[in-house]
């Protein structure tokens, strides 16, 4: 992998290639999991906060010895589901059926591919029945035509594989032992095999590279955005959406193009997603648009709003119904309430603003002094005019008007009009600076920091 990261850290939608296998397996409900680790196992077991049981493989000696390895903490009576931490794509249907099958002895699946490349060959005799599987650096001319191929994952009572276990040998091209030669074994024991097959490869994928985590990737999303279609939302491209996450959509949701989703995320009915939208732990209101480029995090934003375009929701954000939210505004740890409307070039952070309140252009909640946060009370249908300064902690009045420009620290009034504004003045006869040499800018540049005498007045020059 060309790596300073254990293979199955490398990241899968946003996670590492190990814990979508977890996810998967946990969901079968096992007594215990059990996770054989060699390389970089230090690093695994830190991105891996799942209660499971660490086996060392302190040498790596091929997939029958790992396994080995974990057998004697097994007991006879249970059953043992084998998977691999860099093949994240396995349906949890198919691993029930895969343990189903193997509840009388060994169960395995396989794959028919055109191009075999280096998986090894499930052998079978003239009655159809598994014999053997054969890697592929031990297979003969014969054999290498055989397009059923095995995946290396099986099922099968721990007790019976112990005792296969126990049998297998090492004397092959890799010197290894092959945890595929348990099916001879069995075999030899008159236990039938249960060869499993699945349809498409795209499950069964293994990432041995990068080239092959991209395409894990792009089967990922695939998945994904199909199951978002078949719940009923309308994708403008199903090969544009990336979802790192839980997505939960209503009836006649659209998402446009290169909206990213990741974490947990309800979409309310007929909701609209625009262009390049990052949304991340996120609930949104039936009804709702968010319009193009804009991010909303750890946010909650009620039915029938307005969201940009490239507009900013940051965590602790509660918006009741119908509010606006408009371009370049960024909301922070704040609730607004029914119908307000904070429509450009604005931050609202700490504050909590009633419904029916028009925030102007270019106003700022002034939340932070160096140390402390402040809130801001804003009540119903009050009216902050652009460009207006609210420095926390503060209070504008129900009804009240801030006159535009204003800086405001103190409490504003119910149902008055408040100015905060310096006197207007008009110089009588000023002109614009003229236009100076560079000589003479630079040696105005030097007076002003103390080393030269004055720059010349142009117009007596």
């Amino acid at each position: 992998m060309k790596s300073d990261l254990p293979k199955v850290l490398l990241p899968l939608a946003g996670r590492p290639l190990i814990r979508h296998v977890l996810d998967t397996a946990e969901a079968l409900e096992p007594k215990e999991i059990y996770v054989v680790y060699g390389y970089g196992g230090a690093q695994v077991q830190a991105a891996v906060p799942n209660h499971v049981d660490w086996i060392l493989q302190a040498q790596q000696l091929g997939t029958g010895h790992a396994l080995m390895q974990a057998m004697p903490l097994i007991p006879d009576d249970h059953q043992v589901l084998v998977l691999y931490g860099d093949v994240p794509l396995l349906r949890l249907e198919t691993l029930r059926q895969l343990i189903a099958a193997a509840a009388g002895g060994l169960a395995l699946l396989t794959v028919t591919l055109p191009n075999p490349g280096g998986y090894g060959r499930i052998v079978r005799d003239a009655g159809g029945q598994v014999r053997a599987i054969v890697e592929h650096r031990d297979a003969d001319a014969n054999q290498l035509k055989i397009r059923e191929l095995n995946t290396g994952l099986m099922a099968a009572p721990a007790k019976a594989l112990r005792a296969w276990l126990l049998q297998i040998r090492n004397d092959n091209a890799q010197r290894e032992f092959y945890l595929t030669d348990v099916v001879a074994a069995a075999v030899a024991d008159g236990i039938k095999v249960n060869a499993l097959p699945v349809e498409g490869e795209s499950e069964l994928l293994g990432v041995n590279d990068r080239i092959q985590l991209a395409h894990v990737e792009a089967c990922y999303r695939r998945r994904r955005a199909e199951e978002l279609m078949l719940a009923g939302a309308t994708l403008a491209d199903p090969a544009r959406i990336d979802i790192r996450g839980a997505v939960e959509v209503g009836r006649d949701v659209f998402i446009d193009v290169n909206a990213v989703f990741s974490g947990r995320v309800k979409l309310g009915a007929r909701t609209r997603i625009g262009p390049n939208c990052v949304i991340q732990d996120a609930e949104i209101g039936a009804d709702t648009e968010v319009f193009a480029n804009s991010m909303i995090d750890n946010a909650i934003v009620g039915e029938r709003c307005r969201i940009g375009p490239f507009a900013r929701l940051r965590p602790g954000t509660t918006l009741r119904g119908e509010v606006h939210i408009g371009n370049f505004v960024e909301v922070k740890n704040s609730e607004l309430g029914a119908r307000s409307k904070a429509n450009h070039l604005t931050y609202v952070g700490d504050a909590t603003v009633g419904v029916d309140v028009n925030v102007g252009a270019g106003t700022v909640t002034c939340n932070y002094d160096g140390e402390n946060k402040w809130p801001t009370l804003i009540e119903d249908r009050a009216f902050i005019g652009s460009g207006s300064m609210l420095v926390a902690p503060v209070r504008i009045g129900a009804g009240a008007t801030l006159g535009a420009g204003s800086t405001v620290s103190g409490s504003i009034p119910d149902g008055e009009l408040t100015l905060s504004r310096a006197p207007q003045t008009t110089v009588r006869g000023w002109s614009r600076p003229p236009k100076y040499s560079q000589a003479d800018k630079d040696a105005h540049i030097d007076r002003v920091l103390g080393k030269t005498a004055a720059l010349p007045d142009k117009k007596t020059e």
